[in-house]
């Protein structure tokens, strides 16, 4: 009997447990949503027109509306990725030599070689403009990738938490449906009595 009162109690703590972590992931998860989006929405990036071949390619549901939430952000990186690549003839960042070239100044390809590296009044080589706009696009892109991932872990915790949570409710009704009960009576049959003799 006292077995089986440890095993009850055991059983409703568990459960009480688990509902508590699932209520806890819940609330963890809707304020980590809600925080991405409010942060999202703080900075003010509207997507441009659909006139605009990077938007129609990537984001042409959004064109016009701000940036509100982890998709939009995703199509947005994807959107300044391909401006990115226009604006410096479709070469990326590796692509590219840190000076701007003497030889062919409108080459965005440019050099490392700095005595081939165009130099400004003072003889020092000139960086390669073009290079540098993949700086910022890399930072700015990876900030709206990680909003992207942060709204998906989120949406994570909240499916965890709902899972946990009824986890937990169904350990309590099995603790309950079978330890809760009171076991009952062992009913035992009457001795039969001898019938006497007729004489």
């Amino acid at each position: 009997m006292k077995r089986r009162r440890i095993w009850e109690i055991g059983g409703f703590l568990a459960g009480g447990l688990l509902i508590l972590f699932g209520v806890v992931a819940l609330f963890m998860g809707a304020n980590g949503l809600n925080t991405t989006r409010d942060s999202i929405k703080a900075e003010g990036i509207t997507f441009g027109s659909a006139d605009d071949p990077a938007v129609a390619k990537y984001a042409s549901q959004y064109a016009g509306q701000q940036v509100t939430n982890g998709d939009q952000a995703r199509a947005f990186a994807k959107v300044m990725r391909m401006h990115t690549l226009e604006a410096t003839g479709g070469l990326t960042y590796s692509q590219m030599g840190r000076y701007q070239s003497a030889a062919k100044p409108d080459d965005q390809a440019g050099t490392n070689d700095e005595t081939a590296a165009a130099k400004d009044a003072n003889g020092q080589p000139v960086a390669n403009g073009a290079r540098n706009i993949w700086v910022t696009e890399t930072a700015l892109t990876t900030a709206l990738n990680m909003s992207y991932m942060a709204e998906r872990l989120s949406v994570f915790g909240l499916v965890v938490g709902v899972a946990l949570f009824l986890t937990g409710l169904g350990l309590v009704i099995l603790a309950f449906a079978v330890f809760g009960r009171e076991p009952q009576a062992e009913t035992r049959a009457a001795p039969a009595t001898a019938t006497p003799a007729l004489s």
